[in-house]
């Protein structure tokens, strides 16, 4: 591929060359920088990150993209390391983007996977890139989506994400990724705790790992879930826009046992991996999911965007302290601030 960034200015051309060059450690700088620009706030970072991004559009949408989420504790450090690293051993470059729970009180975060990926953060055909949610709903980074387009644009081919894995991550995660895996423990609860629809329906595969600690409950856990998905009504027929279509190409949910600390069961997670991708890029599913995930993260920014000009409207800020403290107090209906505030913008 012939890439022309000459039509950026020098810091974006140098940035956009790094990426798509050859040099590994040339492109991890490249990398980091331009993630970083895209996760400033400052107007003029914006600007530029735009046009960066842009610039490299042409070079994304090769990789496939694959979410992770589960309960903190069930493994999703230790199962993305071992996974990446056979990954690499069969011949393909792998992107991290893990995202890391703020604190609420001081709002920083542990940003501890590439600790957590000791082998995996060092390797030459691997890049992890930790970023804070910053409070953002669904515990994915604002930023998220872009910087899976720098890691594309950059050749790597698969790019995982892996979430906070609590309150809405799995909804954000599904809508950005072409194959949700949730992990869950063996011994996480009862079968009513299988089937929480919000969480169920939106996987393609459940991953029951640590199933070398008590072989018994993994085998249980299988079941019940199983049979939750079932239970479920066949969510992958008519409730799941993704899955489900005429014929051979139609996926099912599955559920498989994996150890990702002893390296058990990766073959099989793998092979069924690359059995949806298949299935789904020969019904033309894939480009359509994407297409939708597209046109949602449109919308998506539009929302965030305006959010932010309703904000810092100078007479929304004129009037939100007082309409906000007569809202607290009783005396003006929320609704009925929320109007007189959104004309003023007019």
């Amino acid at each position: 591929m012939t890439d022309d960034f000459s039509h950026l200015p020098a810091s974006e051309q140098a940035l956009a060359a790094g990426i798509a060059g050859t040099q590994p450690a040339v492109q991890r700088r490249a990398m980091a920088k331009a993630i970083t620009l895209l996760e400033s706030t400052r107007a003029d970072h914006r600007a530029r990150a735009d046009a960066l991004l842009d610039a490299l559009l042409p070079r994304t949408g090769r990789s496939f993209r694959l979410g992770i989420s589960g309960v903190p504790g069930v493994g999703k450090s230790t199962f993305i390391e071992t996974l990446g690293l056979h990954l690499i051993g069969l011949g393909h470059r792998v992107a991290v983007l893990a995202v890391d729970p703020s604190s609420t009180v001081s709002g920083g975060s542990i940003l501890g996977d590439k600790t957590r990926m000791e082998r995996l953060s060092v390797h030459p055909h691997a890049y992890i890139r930790p970023s804070p949610s910053s409070g953002t709903l669904g515990g994915v980074a604002e930023k998220t989506r872009e910087a899976m387009l720098v890691a594309e644009a950059a050749g790597y081919d698969i790019v995982i994400i892996e979430t906070v894995g609590v309150g809405q991550s799995e909804t954000a995660v599904s809508g950005m990724t072409d194959m949700f895996c949730l992990l869950q423990l063996p011994n996480a609860g009862d079968d009513l705790q299988a089937i929480k629809k919000g969480v169920m329906e939106l996987a393609d595969l459940v991953v029951i790992n640590k199933a070398d600690i008590d072989p018994d409950a993994a085998t249980r856990a299988r079941a019940q879930i199983t049979s939750a998905l079932r239970l479920l009504g066949m969510h992958a027929q008519h409730g799941h826009p993704d899955r489900g279509h005429e014929g051979a190409s139609l996926w099912l949910p599955r559920v498989i046992q994996i150890s990702a600390l002893k390296g058990a069961g990766l073959d099989d997670f793998w092979s069924a991996v690359s059995t949806f991708r298949e299935l789904q890029q020969a019904s033309g599913r894939l480009a359509q999911r994407r297409q939708q995930q597209n046109l949602a993260w449109m919308w998506e920014r539009i929302e965030s965007g305006l959010r932010e000009r309703f904000r810092a409207h100078p007479e929304v800020r004129g009037q939100l302290g007082e309409l906000t403290a007569q809202v607290r107090e009783g005396r003006t209906a929320a609704s009925v601030a929320a109007r007189r505030l959104l004309d003023l913008m007019t």
